[in-house]
């Protein structure tokens, strides 16, 4: 009996949860992350203006996708995990590339707040912060602020 109440407990644990407040679906949602991205939401995507567009084009798939223009090759996030860390930000767990010979798996977090995002922190798994504080550090600069852009806003 006591075998019974242990295995039972053991797979409450075990059992992924759906698309309730700690699912990646639920973060994004309370966040308003859904949809486009961009310092300025009227210009084209350029490395300066990284358009961003989050999805979920199928249910429990949570992509994020980073335009930097026509000369770049768009960089691809599947969102693994995501939690509320306060009430301004999220920390998310990520895979860069997925099914590429470069995927690798980061740890990022964002602030977020009145309709911006900007990612505070960056770091590959078990790997080299690439973003602390806000800065990003190869460069010395801040990341971009990110606006959400309207609905019909010109995409690039």
């Amino acid at each position: 009996m006591r075998l019974a109440v242990v295995l039972a407990g053991t797979a409450l644990f075990l059992v992924p949860c759906g698309a309730g407040a700690n699912s990646v679906e639920g973060v994004f949602e309370k966040f308003g992350l859904f949809g486009t991205w961009a310092a300025e939401c009227d210009e084209p995507a350029t490395p300066a203006n990284p358009r961003v567009t989050i999805s979920m084009p199928s249910a429990g798939l949570v992509l994020e996708d980073h335009n930097l223009g026509p000369d770049f090759a768009v960089n691809h996030y599947s969102i693994l995990s995501a939690e509320q860390v306060s009430a301004t930000s999220i920390s998310v767990n990520v895979i860069f590339q997925p099914g590429t010979e470069v995927e690798e798996r980061q740890k990022l977090v964002f602030a977020v707040h009145d309709n911006t995002r900007r990612t505070l922190f960056n770091q590959t798994d078990g790997g080299t912060v690439r973003v602390k504080d806000g800065i990003a550090l190869a460069r010395g600069t801040k990341t971009p602020l990110l606006r959400k852009c309207e609905d019909g806003a010109v995409s690039h």
